[in-house]
């Protein structure tokens, strides 16, 4: 029987995935484990395998075209068999699921009866009492998780498992965390395979009595999720006859298998291993001979490759001619078009405003020298901005806080955010309780954040619960910016560079070395006066740095 291919949800923020290319092409045999496809996520791109084996009936998706999260991708099935019932069921709205269940039955007798039978459903409950097994399900690891992957099984069906042991490795984009088991008993079964994400309560795997009727506990488990399911299925027969007059072409699979291998739009044809691997070593991946399917970059290809043999890059030799207009278009990443939506999101949701001031950092410069000659670790400037940040905000603890909508929390604890940019965008560590840690401390643990955050080994506790973030540029060269507010902040402070300029001093210009920063406000949450008053804190902390060691 045909089983459909879905979009997976492969991150906690993924709503909609882009097929960056197809590995496979209508015709083709496919075996557990074959990888379908690339998919382009918000966060990295990622490959799409198949859990189940047959021909790849039908592909429903074009390259560099989106599906949301649990769209038709692709049909598998036997050779020759008709998906005809199956794609008019997918293309009238419906989820495949009704035509595969009673092909046989008449449409109009189905449409009339389905309520009938969806409560008959309902009503026939499957007794589950007499079964000594218990469904594992997927875990909620945080509190914005929607999803996890299965990195990796530790264990296998048939294994004895004790409470406390680790089942798996659960994969978020930001973490990989372990899940434990919390019962006794033979692992029955494993719903999830290694690659492939379940949503927060999906089932993981079963473990009960050796012997245990889990297939039956499964069907009960999908009556119970699928119980509301059947309420708005049916749909008006005038919006099917009006899908219906627009199918697309029975051509299209075949158009996408031709462009399946294609590397015409310059990219480059690579698993994600071997691209982190060349990125590792420092190789240039643009010289590696892949020797995957359709000339594909694997792992070998990177453990294989020799720089020494390797043919000089070609230089790039297609410069317009004089006075000739030309352009290129590139579809929107899915990370661009979240980081787009929350952006935009903060800063017309929140009325922003900015507040600058210029800050004399002279003497910061000679104390963080004389504090490096003794300090355990390396004291950068950021570290004693973060140390004043979180002091100020005890003193200004109307800075410390969030709009809630009808309410207004004040934070009596300091967590401070620090952004930290990565290769993928943009993430977020926290340095919780700042204002009591020294600046040694606060220098270690922005250190290890940032290292974590590059290797996206962050766990849930060091992206959550910040109260105030901060957001530096000055190390890029920049003199001034403004900051858009990270939710649920009230305020971000942008720190620009510290450039040496004339300043007046008792009555002459002498050099300086001034740095500016720029406070954004929610005015929703914080007034000018206010904000102006946690600059100035600021301001008199890093112009005399003795007082942060205080």
């Amino acid at each position: 029987m045909a089983e459909i291919i879905r979009m997976p949800k492969m991150s906690d923020t993924m709503e909609e995935g882009v097929i960056a290319q197809w590995l496979k092409k209508v015709g083709d045999e496919i075996k557990p484990g074959d990888i379908l496809a690339e998919v382009e996520t918000d966060k990295a791109t990622m490959e799409l395998e198949s859990y189940d084996e047959g021909i790849l009936l039908h592909i429903g998706v074009e390259e560099k075209d989106s599906v949301p999260v649990n769209g038709v991708i692709a049909i598998l099935g036997e050779k020759g068999e008709d998906i005809d019932e199956l794609l008019k069921e997918i293309k009238s709205g419906g989820d495949g699921e009704a035509s595969k269940e009673s092909k046989e039955e008449p449409e109009e007798e189905q449409e009339t009866t389905q309520s009938e039978s969806d409560s008959k459903k309902g009503a026939e409950k499957i007794d589950t009492s007499e079964i000594n097994a218990t469904v594992i399900t997927m875990p909620k690891m945080s509190d914005t998780m929607q999803e996890g992957t299965i990195a990796s099984w530790l264990k296998k069906v048939g294994d004895e498992v004790k409470s406390g042991d680790v089942l798996a490795e659960v994969e978020t984009d930001k973490a990989t965390m372990e899940l434990e088991s919390y019962d006794d008993g033979t692992l029955l079964h494993i719903g999830v395979e290694e690659g492939d994400s379940v949503e927060v309560n999906g089932v993981i795997a079963i473990i009960g009595e050796k012997d245990a009727d889990y297939e039956t506990l499964l069907k009960a488990h999908k009556q119970e999720k699928e119980k509301p399911a059947g309420e708005d299925k049916a749909a008006p027969k005038a919006e099917k006859e009006e899908e219906k007059s627009s199918p697309k072409s029975e051509s299209q699979p075949e158009k996408t298998a031709d462009t399946g291998s294609s590397s015409s739009n310059g990219r480059i044809k690579a698993s994600p291993l071997a691209k982190k691997m060349a990125k590792e070593k420092g190789i240039d991946i643009s010289l590696v001979k892949g020797s995957g399917d359709g000339g594909r970059i694997i792992k070998k290809d990177i453990e294989n490759f020799d720089p020494a043999k390797a043919p000089a890059a070609a230089a790039a030799s297609t410069s317009a001619g004089v006075g000739q207009e030309s352009f290129r278009e590139e579809k929107v990443s899915q990370m661009r078009k979240v980081i787009a939506k929350r952006l935009a999101e903060s800063k017309f949701t929140a009325p922003h405003f900015y507040l600058t001031m210029e800050i004399n950092m002279d003497k910061a410069i000679e104390a963080r020298k004389s504090m490096n000659e003794v300090a355990p670790v390396k004291i950068s400037f950021n570290d004693m901005v973060i140390k004043a940040v979180a002091a100020s905000l005890k003193q200004h603890p109307n800075v410390n806080s969030a709009w809630m909508g009808d309410k207004i929390r004040y934070n009596d604890h300091v967590h401070i955010g620090m952004a930290v940019a990565v290769e993928e965008g943009l993430l977020v560590p926290v340095i919780r309780f700042a204002d009591s840690k020294s600046l040694s401390q606060i220098s270690k643990e922005s250190k290890t954040l940032a290292g974590k955050a590059k290797n996206k080994e962050l766990q849930p506790k060091d992206w959550e619960g910040n109260t105030f973030t901060v957001s530096n540029l000055g190390m890029f060269g920049i003199d001034e910016f403004t900051a858009i507010i990270n939710p649920p902040d009230a305020c971000i402070l942008a720190i620009g560079g510290i450039r040496q300029t004339p300043i007046v001093k008792d009555g002459e210009i002498v050099p300086g070395n001034l740095m500016k920063v720029t406070l954004s406000c929610d005015h929703r949450v914080v007034d000018g006066a206010i904000g102006s008053a946690f600059l100035q804190t600021i301001k008199n902390l890093l112009e005399d740095p003795v007082r942060l060691l205080i």
